[in-house]
């Protein structure tokens, strides 16, 4: 190899080797590539949907998850976990639907009692009346034109329709406004049919009339009128990873407890069974 050959040569060399060492320095400065978002599905009543998003939103910011929520009736989830829907995490409006999940042989562990809610009577914002209390002396039929219906989840299966069964069957009303209900599939639908107008008054709970700006509380109904509207939450899965046992537990904190009562949810304070 000739003098002017070897001399390129070794540049080249030195080149390529502080190149080298360069990159090497600088992929070491460089953070760990992260790790993909963790998934996982909660499945919650639909009365949860903007509080449940707003919760997950705030845990996303600071955890490597992907939560994807899932949001029906009490009762149609229930039955989906049952039927095989990969739910990891299940919260209920009311305690009926967990323990029938029990029943069918779905392990539920880290079982507790998060939150109360109470039942309103609503009616669309353009509606005359501003204030009518139930239970208060007047019958809630008196507020229905001939062939208008009440609007409510049904109350064969959903729990906001389960209470407001109990209530009005309490209050001496049900004999006469049962044919007159417009039964939907959650709450939210029955809520739904009040804000588009299709129906005057709905029974729906207090957390939905806050939640919508198409609708006005007229009342609430007296809590001794029907059982304590109570939220329970479990992990629906044997097998849950930590990522999703962190987030159950998360949902106890007075961080994620605000998250809901600023949607109007009451926390309950109760040891995990």
């Amino acid at each position: 190899m000739t003098g002017p050959l070897r001399r390129w040569t070794v540049r080249c060399l030195r080149v390529a080797s502080a190149t080298l060492l360069i990159a090497t320095l600088a992929s070491l400065s460089l953070p760990a590539q992260a790790a993909s978002p963790q998934r996982f599905k909660v499945f919650a009543a639909a009365s949860l949907t903007d509080a449940m998003d707003a919760a997950i939103t705030r845990y996303e910011k600071d955890h490597n998850v992907d939560i994807v929520p899932v949001y029906a009736s009490s009762s149609t989830l229930a039955r989906q976990i049952a039927n095989g829907a990969p739910a990891h995490i299940y919260l209920s409006a009311n305690e009926k639907w967990m323990n029938w999940l029990g029943e069918q042989g779905i392990k539920l562990s880290a079982r507790t009692d998060l939150f109360h809610n109470r039942l309103a009577l609503v009616a669309p914002t353009s509606a005359e009346t501003d204030r009518f209390v139930p239970g208060g002396g007047q019958p809630l039929a008196s507020l229905l034109a001939p062939g208008e219906r009440l609007s409510v989840g049904d109350p064969a299966h959903v729990p906001a329709g389960i209470y407001a069964k109990q209530a009005l069957e309490n209050l001496g009303e049900w004999d006469s406004l049962e044919s007159r209900l417009a039964r939907g599939d959650n709450v939210r639908a029955a809520l739904a049919l009040v804000e588009r107008g299709e129906t005057p008054l709905g029974i729906v709970y207090q957390t939905d009339a806050l939640a919508s700006k198409k609708v006005k509380r007229l009342g609430l109904f007296p809590q001794e009128s029907h059982t304590p509207i109570t939220y329970p939450v479990a992990i629906a899965t044997p097998e849950a990873t930590e990522a999703v046992i962190a987030f159950r537990n998360w949902l106890e904190t007075e961080t994620a407890q605000s998250i809901f009562q600023r949607f109007g949810f009451t926390p309950v304070e109760q040891q995990v069974q």
